[in-house]
């Protein structure tokens, strides 16, 4: 699918964020390209995170923060015509360290669920088996569902993580760093995830990986001080980067 025919996700427009003084996001415009992923690259501090926790309203919880401009998902106004519930439920999160709450691996994938009214055992069951197998990892678990979260290696904790977000039908995934803790055949498993999740999902990462950038991305976005310094399909950016600052960045000369 060409960019001019992929449908548009999210569409950002002169987005200004500040934490009180500091001026965190430069007037971002950008729109984010549904069942694609798209990486959010850039050295540390640059807004990157920041930006991804815009997308579901992360940093209303933030004291001291304002915003200018607009976002959109599906041509809504995500500030002003959704509810930020509702918005959440629309955008799930992965966080840089898995964070499985400390009950059994079935309660965890449920939790979501149970939270929506969903309480039948039946109806349970088959969400939690359907969210394990999207994450890859029902195989593993399937006999063990009701041993404790907290006994599983990291990176069946973070997919675990992935299933508790998929288990309440969001449309978007937004993942901040997801490998930064696992080892490499872990970081495996979770990029393979990825690039088959897009089927069903739009998923926006942040990493300070490049090569897991240019391995499973269709766009990237390069972030340097709040700016957005260049953003194109991911191929035209790792081979042919427009922009000087894009270039010394992905070749290792700064950042």
């Amino acid at each position: 699918m060409s960019e001019e025919k992929a449908k548009a996700k999210f569409s950002i427009h002169g987005l200004n964020l500040r934490y009180q003084n500091f001026h965190a996001l430069k007037n971002v415009n950008m729109d984010i390209y549904e069942h694609k992923i798209t990486a959010l690259i850039g050295p540390s501090g640059c807004g990157k995170s920041t930006f991804l926790k815009t997308l579901n309203r992360m940093n209303d919880f933030v004291k001291g923060v304002t915003i200018e401009g607009k976002i959109q998902m599906d041509e809504k106004d995500i500030y002003r015509q959704m509810d930020p519930i509702e918005l959440r439920n629309k955008v799930g999160m992965v966080f840089q360290q898995p964070n499985p709450f400390p009950k059994s691996i079935y309660d965890n994938v449920a939790y979501g669920p149970r939270i929506c009214g969903i309480h039948k055992k039946a109806q349970l069951d088959e969400i939690v088996e359907k969210s394990l197998k999207q994450a890859a990892i029902w195989d593993e678990l399937k006999d063990r569902l009701h041993r404790s979260a907290l006994s599983l290696s990291g990176g069946q904790q973070q997919r675990l993580c992935i299933a508790r977000t998929l288990a309440v039908e969001p449309e978007v995934i937004l993942m901040d760093e997801p490998t930064s803790a696992l080892d490499p055949i872990s970081t495996t498993k979770i990029e393979e995830l990825a690039i088959q999740l897009k089927e069903k999902y739009t998923i926006i990462i942040v990493t300070h990986n490049m090569q897991q950038a240019s391995r499973i991305s269709d766009y990237t976005a390069f972030f340097l001080l709040g700016e957005v310094v260049e953003y194109a399909a991911t191929t035209d950016l790792f081979a042919r980067p427009q922009d000087a600052r894009t270039e010394k960045y992905i070749t290792g000369r700064f950042g």
